[in-house]
């Protein structure tokens, strides 16, 4: 995997670590406010690993986002996607 970090150069713990490859998530995630740590590119070039810092609410965030209980503003998360898909394509 190639690592994008986004906010520092250091890799977290894995207890610290919260990570998706699904892009709604992230972006909803992101919209939430949790902080977008890295982007880890795979070998494939249609997947990558989305990584958060793991915070207490996020599981909660989370289940909420697959359970369809989160509301939030259409175009913060439109937005959010779009820096995600930024940032994941940048040096493509």
């Amino acid at each position: 995997m190639i690592a994008k970090h986004l906010k520092d150069t250091q890799a977290l713990p894995p207890q610290e670590r919260y990570a998706t490859t699904d892009l709604g998530l992230a972006s909803s995630l992101v919209t939430l406010g949790y902080e977008l740590h890295t982007l880890e590119k795979t070998l494939n070039p249609k997947k990558a690993r989305f990584i958060f810092r793991r915070v207490p609410t996020i599981e909660t965030s989370v289940q909420n986002y697959w359970n369809d209980h989160l509301e939030l503003n259409a175009r913060t998360l439109f937005d959010a996607q779009k820096m995600i898909k930024n940032r994941l394509y940048s040096d493509e």
